[in-house]
């Protein structure tokens, strides 16, 4: 006997994208040590935590070092403090109402946008769109959802939405039968966005044929622009067919500190092999808390202080900052000749390349010859090569510094 691995493992053919870019980094800095390297690449804020939320966090740590506060495991779910101040601020303000056993903090929408495919059955068909954030799709390659990868780079089994400048970046509906459907909105990595007209049409098309939206609002308090949906649930219907994904790392600068949470409604079921409806929100609650403990309790005591009228003001200043980071990007990139698209509701710039450079071309000139650190398209899907990603959550001077350097060169 001997002990085997998952083979599904061995269908991903390359390492994760952004582990990819941090090597050839490392290497360039190791070559050229006396390099001022920008990092315009992975999504990391650069903003400290805001003075309220550190105060509160603070706070309960110094409630930890004591008899009386000290507090042991707490529900895996989260505590309810937080999970009624997410429900009033992020919902009813809204006119969505949610019941507190519908919302579960985790350590970040990473980790659940990965974690939620446990729930479902391995022969269900998955649609993504392209590009698209590289752990929806690898998550369901892990699991055994797909086949090999193709020579163009998608994988078998998969159903790929192209997402393209010749389609401003919108996906089409699935033309054949699917029944989970990541949709990440504003889009990593091209910064797109859906009124409410169009977000309609996929909770129509998902009610219509019994799927299910995988729905990443990751970066929606980034949101600019009027009769854009914050929330899915905005939308009619979307409670029986929808799975939200909420996270305080890039409104609030909980990258280092983890906290995020899913809103799984007690309407959206899915189907059992004999063709049973099955709530879904016991499946995830029941994974939760069988494979994890909670988030501490500082860091959500931390994420409450969000919701204060402090850290309300304090976000949106350091949203604000960010998106004035975007506007340069933009603005820059555009007058040297390059096509730009996203920074208007999200901190994501999507370029198209010059013309007969790809991806990774692209990322070798910008590190090599200005130091300047992006993200290269084709690591998020087949549509994604002959673009870049840029994002804004530098510093305000590093990102003036980073363009002026790249003003300099010539396509």
């Amino acid at each position: 006997m001997v002990v085997k691995i998952n083979e599904n493992y061995l269908l991903l053919k390359s390492s994760y994208i952004f582990a990819e870019i941090a090597q050839r980094v490392n290497k360039f800095q190791e070559e050229n040590p006396k390099a001022e390297i920008i990092r315009l690449g992975i999504g990391d804020v650069t903003k400290p935590l805001p003075p309220t939320v550190l105060k509160e966090f603070k706070n309960a740590v110094d409630e930890m070092g004591q008899p009386d506060t000290f507090r042991g495991y707490g529900p895996e779910q989260g505590y309810s403090f937080l999970i009624q101040e997410i429900i009033k601020n992020d919902f009813q303000s809204r006119g969505i109402e949610l019941d507190s056993d519908e919302v579960f903090i985790s350590d970040g929408a990473k980790c659940d946008t990965g974690n939620i495919q446990e729930i479902f059955g391995l022969d269900n068909v998955v649609a993504v769109t392209d590009p698209v954030y590289p752990v929806y799709v690898e998550t369901n390659v892990m699991a055994g959802r797909t086949g090999p990868m193709d020579e163009e780079g998608r994988y078998q089994k998969l159903v790929y939405l192209p997402c393209t400048a010749e389609n401003d970046f919108v996906p089409s509906l699935p033309e054949e039968p699917v029944d989970l459907i990541y949709l990440c909105l504003p889009n990593n990595p091209t910064g797109t966005v859906l009124n409410k007209e169009e977000l309609s049409r996929w909770v129509n098309y998902a009610r219509e044929n019994k799927s299910i939206i995988l729905f990443d609002a990751a970066y929606e308090a980034y949101i600019q622009e009027d009769n854009i949906p914050h929330s899915i649930y905005e939308i009619e219907g979307a409670k029986e067919v929808a799975i939200e994904f909420r996270s305080f790392s890039k409104n609030a600068g909980f990258t280092g500190t983890r906290c995020a949470y899913t809103v799984v409604p007690k309407q959206v079921m899915a189907y059992d092999s004999e063709g049973k409806a099955q709530a879904l929100n016991p499946l995830w609650n029941r994974r939760q808390t069988t494979k994890f403990n909670g988030v501490s309790y500082p860091i959500q005591r931390a994420a409450e202080a969000v919701y204060t009228l402090e850290g309300q003001s304090e976000i949106k200043e350091y949203i604000n900052y960010y998106m004035e980071n975007a506007r340069i990007i933009r603005d820059s990139l555009k007058k040297i000749g390059l096509n730009v698209y996203g920074g208007v509701n999200s901190p994501y710039i999507w370029i198209k390349t010059p013309e007969g450079m790809d991806s990774w071309e692209f990322f070798d000139l910008l590190l090599n010859e200005v130091h300047v650190v992006g993200t290269p398209g084709s690591g998020f899907g087949p549509s994604g090569e002959g673009y870049f990603r840029i994002t804004a959550f530098n510093t305000l001077e590093n990102t003036k510094k980073a363009m002026e350097r790249i003003s300099k060169l010539s396509f």
